[in-house]
Parts: C-alpha cells; sequence; structure tokens
C-alpha cells in the first residue's frame, strides 16, 4: 500500500554507524524520542561477540552477515517469504535449528537506517506474548538485517482477501479472537510500556499469524514514544498507510495515542467486511472501506450487508452487532471521544469468548476453522 511519505533518508556514512557505538544524541533524531531508552537498552544487552547466543536478560543479540547469509542459502529467491518497504524478507534455518524469518533493509528502499534503529530498541525492551519477537540484528558493514520469530501463517492480510481457491476464509470466532489478542498487543504498548508506545502503522499487514491464529504486531519502524507529562500529542512528519491514518493526524501531524485507536478501528472494519481499507478495484463509491459503511451504521437492519460473504451468514447477529459499535467508537472522527484500549480489549474478549460457542449458521451449521494452507509470511 502506498505511504504518505517516503523513508528513503539515510545517513551518509551508514556503513561505519555500528548499533553499539551509538550514543543516544545520535539515536535521538528523527525516532520519537527512543533516546530515552537507550540507556537501558545497552546496559542490558551485555557483550555478544557476535555470537548466535542470548545473554540472561533475553534481549535481542547481534549475528554476523555470513551467518545470515548461509542461514537463507546465500539468501537464496526460494527462500524469499515477502517484501515491503523496508525490503525483503526470508525463511532462514540458525545453526541451533531455530526457524526465523529474516529482514534485509534495501539500500534503495523506503525505510532507512533511523527507523532500523527504531525497531531494534523498541522490540529490545517490549516483550508480550502479542508482540512480534525479535531475535536479533545485523550491522555488518552496510548491511542491516533483523532476525524475527518465524510466523508461519503470515499476516492478517493474506487471510482475508484475494485467497487462494479452496483456501478456507477465516471464521467469525477466529476473526474476533485476532481483534481481541491484538488490542492486549495494542494496550501493552499504550499502558504497559513507560512512556507509552504510539505503533504509527497499524494495519492487517502488520498483524502476523501463528499456527494457532494467535496474532502478534509487528513492524515498529515508524513507533513513537507517547506524549508525556502536559503534552496531549506528539508533533511529526505524517507517515504511515494510507486508509488506517486518523484524520487529525493525517491533518495537522499531530499524533496521540487515539491515533492508533483509529487504525485498530480500520482493522475490525476489514475483519468484519473481509474488504481493504482502500481498494480500487471496487466502484467509485466503494473503493475506501469507512466511506462505503458508513451509511450502514446508523441501521442495524443493514448491518448484514456489510459482513464479509465468504462467512455465508455464519456469524451471531448479536455479536455483529456489538462488534460493529466497538468499530463505529473506534472511528470517531474527534480523538478525545474514541474509547481507551483497555477497554477495547475487554470488549472484545467478551465477544471473542461468545463467538466460540455460538458461531453458527443461519441453518446450524458450525463454520469450520481454516486449516493452514500455503507458507505466507510478512513483517
Amino acid at each position: 500500500m502506498s505511504c504518505f511519505s517516503c523513508l528513503s533518508s539515510r545517513r551518509k556514512d551508514v556503513s561505519r554507524v555500528q548499533i553499539g557505538n551509538l550514543s543516544p544524541s545520535d539515536s535521538s533524531s528523527g525516532i520519537g524520542g527512543v533516546n530515552v531508552a537507550y540507556a537501558e537498552v545497552e546496559k542490558k544487552k551485555g557483550e555478544t561477540n557476535g555470537k548466535n547466543v542470548k545473554n540472561s536478560s533475553g534481549v535481542a543479540v547481534n549475528f554476523g552477515f555470513m551467518e545470515l547469509a548461509e542461514a537463507t542459502g546465500g539468501f537464496e529467491e526460494t527462500n524469499m517469504i515477502g517484501e515491503g518497504g523496508f525490503g525483503k524478507v526470508y525463511k532462514g534455518f540458525l545453526s541451533n535449528g531455530e526457524v526465523v524469518a529474516i529482514k534485509q533493509l534495501s539500500h534503495d528502499g523506503h525505510q532507512g537506517f533511523q527507523e532500523f534503529l527504531t525497531e531494534v530498541l523498541m522490540l529490545s525492551l517490549l516483550h508480550h506474548p502479542n508482540l512480534v519477537k525479535l531475535i536479533g540484528s545485523c550491522t555488518d558493514g552496510d548491511q542491516r538485517l533483523l532476525v524475527y520469530e518465524y510466523m508461519p501463517m503470515g499476516s492478517l492480510e493474506d487471510h482475508l482477501f484475494d485467497l487462494n481457491r479452496g483456501e478456507e476464509p477465516l471464521s467469525w470466532s477466529v476473526r474476533m479472537k485476532i481483534a481481541a489478542r491484538s488490542a492486549r498487543g495494542l494496550e501493552h504498548l499504550h499502558c504497559k510500556a513507560d512512556p507509552p508506545v504510539i505503533h504509527r502503522d497499524l494495519k492487517s499487514a502488520n498483524i502476523l499469524l501463528d499456527n494457532e491464529f494467535n496474532p502478534k504486531l509487528s513492524d515498529f519502524g515508524l513507533a513513537k514514544v507517547g506524549p508525556d507529562g502536559d503534552k496531549s500529542h506528539v508533533s511529526t512528519r505524517v507517515m504511515g498507510t494510507y486508509g488506517y491514518c486518523a484524520p487529525e493526524y493525517a491533518m495537522s501531524g499531530k499524533l496521540t495515542l487515539k491515533s492508533d485507536i483509529y487504525s485498530f478501528g480500520v482493522v475490525l472494519l476489514e475483519l468484519i467486511t473481509g474488504r481493504r481499507a482502500i481498494d480500487e478495484s471496487k466502484r467509485p463509491g466503494e473503493q475506501n472501506l469507512i466511506t462505503w459503511c458508513r451509511p450502514f451504521f446508523s441501521d442495524q437492519r443493514k448491518l448484514i450487508q456489510i459482513v464479509d460473504p465468504l462467512l455465508r451468514g455464519n456469524f451471531p447477529v448479536r455479536c455483529l452487532h456489538q462488534a460493529v459499535a466497538i468499530t463505529t467508537m473506534c472511528l470517531q472522527e474527534q480523538p478525545k471521544v474514541r474509547p481507551h484500549i483497555s477497554d477495547i480489549a475487554v470488549a472484545l474478549e467478551y465477544l471473542a469468548s461468545h463467538s466460540s460457542t455460538s458461531d453458527i449458521h443461519r441453518h446450524g451449521v458450525r463454520n469450520p476453522t481454516p486449516q493452514p494452507t500455503s507458507e505466507k509470511y510478512r513483517i
């Protein structure tokens, strides 16, 4: 998807920069104040000497480039499992047998060294079952690579749109589970992290799934440390994916925790409808998902018309109404009236628990849980 701005700026002497040699002042430029966490990261990081080991704190470690090249078979195209603004993603096998996903920064890509550093710092400090796990990174010469846990079911986007022939759609109960646990991951960023973290690029492509369809938020290259003290927002360049950005942020660059809530509301709407936030293949008037859905929000009798047709009626109508109510609150134009993420998580967990026991077809046929099909992955 297109972004508001390109992230192509890179430091001139990037080949000489090593993460371990950066100072807090070096890391503060343009990456949302992650320097406040830098000292803690360095204290925990310990000395790895480039070896494939983890210290007792579990902090991400340094890998050598040759080690990661060997893990991916020389970055063989057959091992490539995804590609984005950052670069290509490969499936790899470490020397200890661990299966990982290795993301390699493209020298002509949209995301630069600052975003790479932000992701390393953020994921070195943030740990939660619903956040993707960063295993390590590589900064050999001008090479920049990130090593993540491998998520075999790819992204939520892979399972909502453009399904392959014979591929089962996500059931209503699985969709609600993904929504509820994604909310818990976002809650960790907003409420548990100190200072709070704004993801800033929350979308279905950045929600990864394991074999049990448990979601994990990923891609923290645009993350920002939230406002503290009496400040109400963070002023920053408008960056993110078109269709997911909150209107007040897109117009003014004023970023708050509630900006993530709006983006999360768009993801919820995608889960309900099976439609992309922006889809230029649709007819005029239907290309923007929120614009298309708004007329249906005011009439509960018409809500069934926006539900993903691939569900074939396999959803509890009461849960649909409640899910849409949560979604519309997240999509309020005024950020102050959008709900708190903790309240959203509680409400969605309630829906998920009830959907799992009442996810029935109008004619009493239970919708099957989707089974793993082809291997997909994106970070």
